[in-house]
């Protein structure tokens, strides 16, 4: 039987290996190890499903890993079909990556050092999805989100680099809050924290607790906080697009495969916790829909090809949220696993695109690339398709199935959720149409040196886009009525955009842009609202911190607990050496003088 601590424990040891041996490793080394684990990792997933194909799940409890008092967790692994199939995903994905990786990142002068944040990365990705306990799936959880900082700021002499890295580990911090406070509710009430003995006591949350609610609410409510956060939803989700940052394959890794859905993952792992706390659960699907919408409308306006489809990743997130909200955690596993592939296809894509443009990436300098990149355009179109909804491929099952249980949830649901596949159609074709269709409006220097990428990068490419063409078909059935609003709403984008890109942005596109300014503008600039946190929350937590270091810490802990001590010991050595100066006229004197005062309190106290 398969030893399950080997699956994240082999790109753990890769990380190791990379990052002790930075210095030393050759870049053939560094291939070989960084690749090669995940690839082992990869087959002990397939080798642990096999064993589960016919249902059942495996488990190895390794040792203890924390006992204080009535407290124990052992570090534990499960893999049933859930975590099983996100293990599948991550490396297998993940391994493309890599694999891409060693064509994009061929250059790179820290190449050892990002290959092993990659594993690491992946390592600690599948500790959160393998682990037994809520203690073990937090570590993971804080795992991947160093990661993340660490690989966004890679470029770290790039000052924006070194922000948007800072902006994703802070934003997170304040999930990751929510996650800790929901496991201690958890423990407070059922005494456990393992998944099988929560099951077990889940009974304990049920009644009435603070404000009326039970604790099970209270905990849903405050782990779905932590899942706003890792899973980029409002209102925590303004650190994924300054992500971009980061190389190309690291947004493909923090998109598609790892990090974000961490939170889609733990939803579905706790439903029976959810199940007891309908409210929460309704919330997770309205903020999952009003997410998916809301970002879909910010793709209409970007430019950059990254930034495009990081807003397009969190609008698939809130899809998976939907599904799961609607009581369908299986539609929103599904839609997990086939963005998973159209998703990696078309960032891995785009720095197809980058590489061959120089390092561009504002779409404005792009256009014609279909004809210099025609591998890279052929699966980009294949994922494009697959993301707007249009059948047979994979997307258009996977949220058939969410709209669906949207529909039977709430029609509001249902509409936010058609809405957004609508925009979704429309701001993926303007993408395509800008980089593929019409005339290359880069200039001749950069014309002159479009090439195709090397098979390093364009393999996984063809890999993901045929994934993403046929993972829909273990599940061919759809509902009719649900599909055929899908399909229109599909139609509906894909034609406006059409008519308002192909070739380049047409006069009428700009003619809208002109005639509405303001909602241009604020689409433009993502309606404002890292300028908003920045008024409401960042810049009076500037001022608080500007008080608390100069008045309090310095004027008064300094002033007066720290320096105060000293400089009134100094007076005093000041006085003293001004008295004992060695002068005996000096001293008879003042014993003199000491001597009076004595005699004159002495009389007149008699």
């Amino acid at each position: 039987m398969t030893r399950l601590h080997l699956i994240p424990l082999a790109p753990l040891l890769g990380a190791a290996i990379c990052l002790v041996g930075a210095r030393a490793l050759r870049r053939t080394t560094v291939h070989v190890v960084a690749c090669g684990s995940v690839l082992s990792a990869f087959l002990f997933s397939i080798s642990a499903f096999v064993a589960i194909r016919h249902g059942g799940e495996l488990r190895e409890d390794a040792f203890t890993w924390i006992a204080a008092g009535d407290l124990r967790v052992g570090a534990a692994f499960l893999f049933d079909h859930l975590s099983g199939t996100l293990a599948l995903v991550i490396t297998g994905v993940g391994f493309l990556i890599h694999v891409y990786s060693t064509g994009y990142m061929h250059d790179d002068p820290s190449y050892a050092r990002y290959f092993g944040y990659l594993n690491l990365f992946t390592g600690s990705m599948l500790v959160l999805v393998l682990a037994d306990s809520l203690p073990l799936m937090f570590v993971g959880w804080e795992g991947v989100g160093a990661c993340s900082y660490l690989l966004i700021g890679f470029w770290f002499h790039k000052q924006e680099n070194a922000d948007a890295g800072r902006k994703a580990f802070l934003v997170n911090r304040v999930g990751d809050a929510g996650f800790l406070l929901g496991i201690f509710v958890l423990w407070t009430f059922t005494g456990a924290l393992d998944f099988a003995g929560l099951r077990a006591n889940v009974d304990a949350l049920g009644a009435p607790w603070l404000g009326g609610f039970s604790a099970a609410t209270w905990a849903a409510a405050l782990l779905f906080v932590g899942a706003t956060g890792k899973s980029a939803q409002l209102p925590l989700y303004v650190w994924l697009p300054d992500a971009m940052a980061g190389p190309t394959p690291v947004s493909a890794l923090i998109h598609a495969a790892t990090m974000v859905t961490a939170g889609v993952y733990m939803v579905a792992r706790l439903g029976f916790l959810y199940a007891l706390a309908p409210a929460v659960l309704f919330a997770v699907a309205a903020c999952g829909a009003a997410t998916a919408l809301y970002a879909a409308t910010i793709g209409f306006a970007q430019t950059d090809i990254k930034r495009v489809l990081a807003y397009s990743t969190i609008s698939q997130l809130g899809f998976m949220f939907l599904g799961v909200g609607a009581g369908e955690a299986e539609a929103g596993l599904f839609h997990l696993v086939t963005h998973a592939f159209f998703k990696a296809c078309l960032f891995l894509g785009a720095g197809s695109v980058i590489h061959a443009m120089g390092g561009r990436q504002d779409v404005a300098d792009m256009g014609g690339l279909r004809k210099k990149l025609p591998l890279t355009h052929a699966t980009f179109l294949v994922a494009t398709a697959a993301i707007a909804g249009v059948p047979p491929l994979s997307g258009f099952f996977s949220k058939d199935e969410i709209l669906a249980a949207a529909l039977h949830a709430h029609p509001a649901l249902f509409a936010a959720g058609l809405l957004a596949a609508a925009c979704t159609a429309f701001y993926m074709t303007r993408l395509y149409c800008l980089v593929f269709t019409g005339e290359c409006r880069a200039d001749a220097h950069v014309q002159a040196h479009l090439h195709e990428s090397p098979p390093s990068m364009t393999i996984p490419l063809v890999v993901l886009a045929a994934l993403a063409a046929v993972a829909g078909l273990p599940r061919l059935h759809f509902d009719p009525i649900v599909g055929g609003a899908s399909v229109f709403a599909t139609v509906v984008g894909v034609f406006v955009a059409a008519r308002l890109y192909w070739g380049g942005a047409k006069p009428a596109a700009r003619h809208f842009s002109a005639t509405f300014p303001r909602l241009y503008s604020a689409v433009l600039h993502k309606y404002r609202v890292d300028e908003i946190y920045d008024f409401l929350l960042v810049r009076p937590l500037k001022g608080l911190a500007f008080v608390l270091h100069e008045v309090m810490d310095r004027r008064l802990i300094d002033g007066l607990g720290v320096h105060a001590g000293p400089q009134i010991a100094s007076g005093l050595g000041w006085i003293a050496r001004r008295l004992q100066n060695g002068d005996v006229q000096r001293y008879a004197a003042l014993m003199a003088a000491g001597a009076a005062v004595i005699v004159y309190l002495a009389l007149g106290g008699a």
